[in-house]
């Protein structure tokens, strides 16, 4: 079989490119419809209790636990541990020991919508009158309940829904955070923690979605993507980093670049500073 020329070859590489590329965008399209739309039975509910306080709780990730009052997760870069503000809560009474769960949410609800949000890991509920309790629903339910509030919420619901929905066992959140994080009519609070919490997500997908957060119209999306690429393993975050520290065309992207690799103690970190350092 005669060899196929280069010119043929070529053209053959960018269309199977161009189809993976869009088979993956199809994937992500997929994911994000899917967990908006097992998100619906739970967004009903809530819609149609009466007003005051709603409770409900979902599994958790195996990675984290939580005593009420305190969440910790475990990853590449160690355990991280989470706090309220340490006052008293009226919903839930904390424990001693680190529980695998479950996540407790508790909305305040008025006229179907939601006034505020607030979300614990384990502990036990406290005894209230006057609380519609929904009892514990799929976690894939919840995520996609949560992360369409963000999306359609405002203020401080809308960027308190996140994190809760990362909590959700075996469910993908990142095609989602992605999403959110690019919606520029989103306020950029709730942005940005869509683009902190996808940094904490797992897999290239995501890093690649912060690479390009980096060159967003937002300064504050900007400096949290960098600072969420620093959060990631040091293969996949540090030569990005390096990369932006070079060539970025924001003079504080690059900065805020330097400053999270100096705090990284990566050798190749170490080896770009002596390169600019000497050229002064």
């Amino acid at each position: 079989m005669p060899a196929m020329p280069n010119a043929t070859r070529v053209f053959r590489a960018g269309a199977i490119a161009g189809t993976v590329l869009s088979l993956a965008a199809a994937h992500v399209a997929a994911a994000q419809a899917d967990l908006a739309s097992q998100g619906a039975p739970l967004a009903r509910r809530v819609a149609a209790a009466p007003d005051g306080t709603v409770r409900l709780t979902y599994a958790l990730r195996p990675d984290v636990c939580g005593s009420g009052n305190s969440i910790r997760v475990r990853g590449s870069r160690g355990v991280t541990t989470w706090n309220d503000d340490g006052r008293r809560s009226r919903d839930v009474d904390w424990d001693v020991d680190c529980e695998s769960g479950p996540v407790r949410i508790v909305l305040d609800v008025r006229g179907g919508q939601v006034q505020s949000l607030d979300h614990y890991v384990g502990g036990r509920w406290r005894q209230r009158d006057g609380v519609t309790d929904l009892g514990a629903v799929p976690a894939a339910q919840a995520a996609g309940y949560l992360l369409t509030l963000a999306e359609q919420g405002r203020g401080k619901v809308s960027r308190e829904s996140i994190f809760p929905a990362t909590l959700a066992d075996s469910v993908t959140t990142w095609p989602v955070l992605l999403r959110l994080a690019r919606t520029s009519s989103l306020d950029h609070e709730t942005r940005s923690q869509a683009v902190f919490w996808l940094g904490n997500a797992a897999g290239d997908a995501a890093t690649k979605g912060l690479t390009e957060l980096a060159d967003d119209g937002d300064k504050e999306v900007r400096n949290q993507a960098v600072f969420a690429l620093s959060r990631r393993p040091a293969d996949e975050g540090v030569p990005i980093l390096i990369r932006i520290a070079r060539t970025h065309r924001d003079p504080e992207v690059r900065r805020n670049a330097l400053f999270w690799l100096g705090r990284s103690e990566d050798p190749r970190a170490l080896a770009l500073f002596e390169e600019l350092l000497t050229k002064r």
